[in-house]
């Protein structure tokens, strides 16, 4: 059985975040939950690293004392699964905003696709998308893009440590992903368009590790609650 004391003095939990879901929501339904079965009014429960509502799969939340470790969690290496869908593009990079350029394919080969992904491999620059949640000017991106206003981006370094194509289906591609801190799977798709001379946008998206934690051992934020709802 749960205790509250296990909660204050610290716990690292891992959450299955459902499709769309915030990372702000399933936050909150843990402390919630906490708070309405075990009592614990002032806690402090925090994530290591937002997942957008698209996305799926593992969000670290840390609670009591062990939000302290929450800036080492948000540093580890992560690894991804999804779909690129290729030919097209969307503003947001993913399934956020509409189509608004398709591409030929016709050029497009299972061998051009393996090689392609040669090229992301190791530190690469990257540029955010402009629907993200980096500040700037004091304002998000996403705010500044959604009333159509036009932002320089700098690019970033990031690292791609692994990156592999499991299904190849045109126009739908599979793959996994190891990465750095701060990479945007939404920029790789982006940029995996632009360099098979094409387009493409990410219609899927999974966070399966971060570091050595796996989404196999993570509940859904409902099966928390389940888990410390006291007995009858």
């Amino acid at each position: 059985m749960a205790l509250a004391e296990d909660f204050t003095e610290g716990k690292v939990l891992l959450i299955d975040k459902p499709l769309t879901w915030s990372s702000f929501q399933a936050v909150n339904k843990v402390k919630w939950a906490l708070k309405k079965h075990l009592g614990l009014k002032k806690l402090k429960v925090g994530h290591a690293g937002t997942l957008d509502p698209l996305a799926t799969g593992l969000l670290i939340i840390c609670t009591g004392k062990f939000t302290k470790r929450i800036p080492e969690l948000q540093g580890m290496v992560k690894e991804y699964t999804g779909t690129f869908q290729i030919g097209a593009t969307t503003p947001s990079y993913d399934l956020e905003t509409e189509i608004n350029e398709t591409f030929s394919t016709e050029h497009i080969t299972e061998a051009l696709l393996q090689e392609t992904v040669q090229q992301f491999l190791g530190e690469i620059d990257q540029k955010p998308p402009v629907f993200s949640a980096i500040k700037k000017d004091g304002k998000r991106l996403y705010e500044h893009a959604r009333k159509g206003e036009e932002v320089e981006i700098a690019a970033r370094k990031t690292t791609i440590y692994e990156f592999e194509l499991t299904r190849i289906a045109l126009p739908e591609v599979d793959f996994r992903v190891v990465c750095s801190k701060g990479t945007y799977i939404r920029s790789l798709a982006y940029d995996y368009g632009v360099a098979l001379n094409s387009g493409a946008h990410l219609t899927a998206l999974r966070r399966t590790k971060i570091g050595e934690f796996d989404v196999v051992n993570a509940i859904s934020p409902n099966d928390f609650e389940d888990s410390i709802t006291p007995a009858e």
